[in-house]
């Protein structure tokens, strides 16, 4: 090797590894369905804009660097994907992850197959609550290793393959954890309350923007102590823990989005299991 590359060298594969081991790469990047990739986008000026499947995505500065944090669906496949920003296709790739089975069982049969009164109130709710997932603030998170909304064991994990009476639905969509009913929730990021509601599934729902498309929703409360447009700060109290809607019990059931994408929040609390 000519003597003046060594040195070239040694700087991109110290650069390279400076983005390879940031705190937010090892934080976050957890590329499998219904995880998160980390995207390195450089160090332009300015913040670059990046978007996924079409969609807006976060982008946040670590020193130098701006990076794309891309939620991936859990109906992405294994393999290669890619963002668009600037021009420019950045590939990332996405491993394999296998989620269990849970099995339900619920008196209320309308909660499998509802009548078509309930289908229509549960189409509507639907259309309120994508349109809440979609929204893309200016702002950036003001944290992105998060708190736990309460304190308590996990009772459910994230992506669980869900059957209720023997017939499958959709993959559960956050983590469940089992505390008592009335325990406080609180905001695990600042951010604002963008829709709050009593769902036919989800019981009274509250949802957080905490910026960028990074949204935080609660559900099955038993009291919604926020409105619509409030701005909370982090560790703010938004309700407590019941069991409305399509529930066996009190629980607190807390999802995590990000470009549309519901995500393991378990990444966000440090307790991701590959």
């Amino acid at each position: 090797m000519p003597r003046f590359l060594a040195p070239l060298l040694l700087l991109c594969l110290t650069t390279f590894n400076a983005h390879a081991d940031s705190y937010i790469t090892r934080l976050l990047n957890k590329p499998v369905p219904g995880g998160v990739a980390v995207v390195d986008l450089g160090s332009a000026a300015q913040a670059p804009k990046a978007t996924y499947q079409g969609k807006p995505v976060l982008v946040v500065k670590e020193q130098n660097n701006w990076l794309a944090i891309v939620g991936v669906p859990l109906t992405v496949k294994p393999g290669s994907q890619q963002i668009s920003s600037g021009g420019r296709n950045l590939p990332f790739t996405v491993g394999n992850k296998k989620y269990p089975e849970q099995h339900i069982t619920l008196k209320n049969t309308q909660q499998v197959n509802p009548n078509p009164a309930n289908l229509k109130r549960i189409e509507g709710e639907l259309a309120e609550q994508i349109k809440a997932y979609r929204s893309f603030s200016p702002n950036t998170p003001s944290n992105l290793l998060l708190d736990k909304p309460v304190n308590g064991p996990l009772s459910s994990k994230f992506g669980v393959r869900r059957f209720f009476n023997g017939e499958e639905r959709n993959p559960h969509a956050g983590l469940d954890f089992a505390v008592p009913a009335g325990t406080p929730i609180k905001t695990p990021a600042a951010g604002k309350v963008i829709l709050t509601g009593n769902y036919f599934f989800n019981g009274n729902t509250v949802f957080v923007d905490h910026g960028q498309g990074f949204i935080s929703m609660f559900c099955h409360m038993s009291k919604i102590d926020v409105k619509v447009g409030d701005q909370l700060a982090r560790g703010a109290v938004v309700g407590k823990v019941g069991s409305t809607g399509r529930a066996t019990g009190p629980h607190m059931h807390w999802n995590i989005s990000l470009n549309d994408a519901r995500v393991d929040p378990a990444i966000f609390i440090g307790a991701f299991q590959p």
